[in-house]
């Protein structure tokens, strides 16, 4: 069983809480469709959606370094979400990885825009109808990440996916992630551990995402 980082310390907060926190905590690192790098960027991108940039962002990332996540891929998550989830918020959320000691960059070179994949570049081309400012600015922003290295799309899609569960976008954004996840190995499995795991820090969106992305595959 997955030795769960921070875990005395929740006990020293409450030891009630801290046998039901764990508990979730295991529920979610044994789930057997994503790979342990999905389960930490799981937390993490949770902990940027709150933001919970405190205790719970610093044991996930313990929890993320000691499953042999390296660290240029939590600054690269950090890196794709800051659209997403906020610019503001992942500026403070890098300054809290100087805080916890990560290692600094190794990526340095410039972003090199790529063209977007045909799922990116509908999804411009529909925002150009009701905006054509608004699509310029998802274009650029979608040709600066989706093809850069440390992450996959998979991992990509998924985590844009847990964004989308928090905040509730649940039709347009979340069929173009579950779109993009498919063509990179998502099922319907994978989903379905995927809004589990994402239970963990909300069971009611939880709930409320599983019909918008699971439909009828039961």
């Amino acid at each position: 069983m997955t030795q769960l980082a921070g875990a005395d310390a929740l006990t020293d907060l409450d030891p009630v809480f801290a046998q039901l926190a764990v508990g979730a905590g295991h529920s979610l690192w044994g789930l057997p469709n994503l790979t342990v790098r999905e389960k930490a960027f799981i937390c993490l991108t949770a902990d940027l959606c709150h933001p919970h940039l405190d205790q719970p962002l610093a044991m996930h990332i313990g929890m993320a370094l000691t499953n042999e996540v390296d660290p240029e891929a939590v600054r690269e998550l950090f890196r794709h979400l800051a659209p997403y989830v906020g610019y503001p918020i992942v500026v403070s959320a890098f300054q809290r990885l100087t805080d916890l000691g990560l290692p600094a960059a190794k990526d340095t070179d410039p972003v090199a825009p790529t063209p977007p994949s045909d799922a990116l570049a509908r999804t411009v081309r529909d925002l150009e109808r009701l905006d054509p400012g608004l699509a310029a600015f998802t274009e650029d922003q979608f040709a600066q990440r989706w093809a850069r290295p440390h992450l996959s799309i998979r991992e990509r899609a998924l985590t844009c996916l847990v964004v989308d569960i928090f905040y509730q976008t649940l039709d347009e954004s979340l069929r173009l992630h579950a779109e993009l996840a498919r063509t990179d190995g998502a099922t319907d499995a994978t989903f379905r551990d995927l809004i589990r795991g994402v239970a963990e820090f909300g069971l009611a969106r939880a709930w409320r995402a599983a019909p918008a992305l699971l439909g009828d595959s039961r």
